[in-house]
């Protein structure tokens, strides 16, 4: 019996603004070396699992839509569809896009930039906090995504740090004060199981 109700989330390979210690947000690098690296384990990671993906969801921008595409080549399903949206991006770092994040902080102070990065619902001037970049993941998940779960599909959703948060903060009810601590590491695959009334019955991170 083929397993369903399985929903797979990746955070991108490592791209060139990580790499250089650049806020990036709705930027839009490529991967790295070591990117495309973490991209393909991650793909060998998830074929461990044996699960046949009915569709991939990923943002509209390039470092997730590789990863994902390269996942797909190492488990042998680039066939399914794929879906991209702007919902699931990366967190807009509105003024802070581009800078370096020592930058930063010379000009705006440590404990401004920590504010900014760490608080839950304070944004960067012109851009987004962790609870705005909630306020679109979350309904495009509940609306376009998890009722496929239920019905019984397997999702991959390649996407970003600050877009997954949101996301394993409704999966896992961690609170807005905690979730702000959560590291999601590149190319780590975390793997739900979803029961028919859409609870969790089993999470993994596959990568560990």
């Amino acid at each position: 019996m083929s397993l369903k109700r399985n929903l797979i989330i990746v955070r991108h390979g490592q791209s060139e603004w990580n790499e250089k210690n650049l806020f990036t947000g709705w930027k839009n690098p490529g991967l790295t070396s070591l990117g495309y690296d973490e991209a393909r384990k991650a793909g060998q990671l998830i074929k461990d699992t044996n699960i046949d993906f009915d569709s991939m969801f990923t943002s509209d921008l390039k470092r997730a839509q590789l990863t994902g595409d390269l996942i797909l080549g190492e488990i042998n399903q680039e066939g399914i569809p794929i879906i991209k949206n702007q919902a699931l991006n990366e967190r807009d770092y509105g003024s802070l896009s581009g800078l370096n994040k020592d930058d930063a902080r010379e000009k705006w102070g440590e404990e401004q930039v920590h504010i900014w990065r760490r608080s839950y619902d304070i944004p960067p001037p012109d851009g987004e906090s962790l609870k705005n970049t909630a306020e679109r993941v979350l309904p495009y998940f509940n609306e376009k995504i998890m009722p496929r779960v239920i019905d019984g599909q397997n999702i991959l959703i390649a996407a970003h740090g600050n877009s997954l948060r949101a996301l394993i903060m409704q999966l896992d009810e961690i609170s807005e004060k905690e979730i702000v601590k959560l590291e999601i590491p590149t190319g780590a695959p975390i793997h739900y199981l979803f029961n028919e009334d859409g609870s969790i019955s089993l999470k993994a991170n596959l990568y560990e």
